[in-house]
């Protein structure tokens, strides 16, 4: 709690308990900072603000209210400098920032479970907060504003000075970091994804390119050297160090053996080996270890403490996560939803299993075109496909599916709309050495159906399957 004329100039000494820019959210002593979005304009909220108890209004408009009501000029400058006097930030945070359109959840969390071991370390981002032995559940993979300045301070607050942080696009593009610096911006891959925001790939790759512009002075750029867009990373002038198969790359992935349950592969850095052995299965899992091992190693951890704490690393949730309730079949958990991401987790188990099943859908109100692609791959991959929900909000689930089958003349699938029941057809149908892959939300914990966030979550409904069953 602050006085308000202590974040900002002016004359009243209310007192001020928290920041927000949805009316929504708003409770008593608040402070309402009435931002123009990108898709709306939250002035045109005061008035519901109010009624929730604000007790004062930031507005770039003239307005007139019961209530203090303090005009600024530019109000997301503004914004961002009351959340940093109202939060205590701290410039000299530890962070590192993980982007790209597939692998952030995983790198970052990774990053934050073996960089802990030297130095405590939260994380942020898909999965929530991680800090400590605390865990909360946050709305955005990177949060707004006053939500971003809120969690630093708790951050802080525990002792904690690095965050491991996931970047997203869209966070970049709205300019929510933009007063941030990191010491590292790691890149996993960049492949099209939210063209629906961008408009294109270039707006996107230009969008993900700015996290590299956003590092201190002695700042570093980690970048995938085998990602068909790495090169535009390059340009930035900053200190840069690459990981892949290309033997160009400062950190070169070599001698791959796929084993039961087991990854191992060989890190070459100044000639020198560091062979790496993790429960994380797939290649694209070695390209997300890979950078992780990249920034510990830069962070001062010795080599052998790196590989240690990758072995002893678990299954991220609803990443790849496999689910053993005693059946003699393989389940796993994913929330792979782009081209990419699929690709990788079914090539991964392919020729592993007698057959293939999945359980996907595709996001209302996203890239449409894209639809048909996954669908035709998955029909021509796998032997069924169980086509369901997946936040359709607006959008009629069975038109989606619609869009996802209209290229293939496949039939190897079934249209469910309940996704609850797509999942219990699934795990039915599963016989012995099956493996049934449920993708695209992962452990989310709701379901976007028109504006509203209905209470679900995938594990919860695996789980009831077996407990009804047996």
């Amino acid at each position: 709690m602050k006085r308000l004329k202590d974040i900002i100039e002016c004359d009243y000494n209310l007192e001020i308990n928290g920041i927000k820019t949805d009316s929504r959210e708003v409770k008593d002593k608040d402070l309402f900072v009435a931002i123009k979005g990108f898709n709306i304009d939250h002035s045109l909220y005061i008035d519901d603000a109010i009624e929730n108890g604000a007790a004062a209004i930031i507005t770039d408009k003239d307005y007139e209210a019961d209530i203090p009501i303090i005009k600024v000029d530019d109000i997301d400058k503004t914004l961002v400098e009351i959340c940093k006097k109202f939060y205590d930030f701290d410039s000299n945070m530890n962070l590192i920032g993980v982007t790209g359109t597939d692998g952030k959840t995983t790198t970052a969390t990774i990053i934050k479970r073996i960089l802990n071991n030297k130095q405590e370390t939260a994380y942020m981002g898909t999965n929530g907060i991680e800090c400590g032995n605390t865990k909360e559940s946050i709305s955005n993979t990177t949060p707004t504003i006053e939500n971003l300045y809120k969690y630093f301070s708790s951050i802080k607050n525990k002792g904690i000075n690095t965050i491991s942080m996931e970047v997203s696009s869209e966070a970049l593009l709205h300019k929510r970091v933009d007063d941030l610096k990191f010491k590292y911006a790691v890149y996993t891959n960049i492949t099209e994804d939210h063209l629906n925001i961008h408009k294109t790939i270039d707006n996107y790759i230009k969008s993900k390119l700015k996290l590299g512009t956003l590092l201190s002075d002695n700042g570093t750029i980690i970048i995938n050297n085998d990602d068909k867009n790495q090169e535009s990373l390059k340009e930035v002038n900053k200190r840069i160090y690459t990981y892949g198969k290309n033997i160009n790359s400062d950190f070169i992935i070599k001698d791959i053996e796929y084993l039961d349950n087991i990854t191992k592969f060989t890190i070459n850095y100044n000639e020198k080996n560091y062979k790496i052995k993790s429960c994380l299965l797939g290649e694209y899992n070695i390209y997300n270890l890979t950078a992780s091992f990249i920034v510990c190693y830069l962070e001062g951890m010795k080599p052998r403490n790196i590989i240690r704490e990758i072995k002893k690393l678990k299954i991220i949730e609803g990443r790849g996560e496999v689910l053993s309730f005693g059946q003699n079949y393989t389940i796993i958990l994913d929330y792979a939803h782009t081209e990419n991401s699929i690709e990788n987790i079914v090539s991964s188990v392919k020729d592993k299993h007698k057959r293939v099943i999945v359980v996907t859908g595709a996001a209302g109100g996203r890239e449409k075109e894209k639809r048909k692609y996954i669908g035709k791959y998955l029909l021509d991959n796998t032997d069924m496909v169980i086509f369901t929900m997946d936040d359709p909000r607006y959008e009629n689930v069975d038109y989606i599916i619609d869009d996802m089958i209209s290229i293939s003349k496949k039939t190897n699938y079934k249209r469910i709309i309940s996704r609850s029941n797509a999942i219990k057809y699934a795990l039915d149908i599963a016989q012995e050495d099956d493996v049934v892959l449920i993708l695209g939300k992962g452990r989310d914990n709701y379901m976007a159906i028109e504006d509203e966030k209905i209470p679900y979550n995938d594990y919860d409904e695996i789980k009831e399957c077996f407990t009804n069953r047996y």
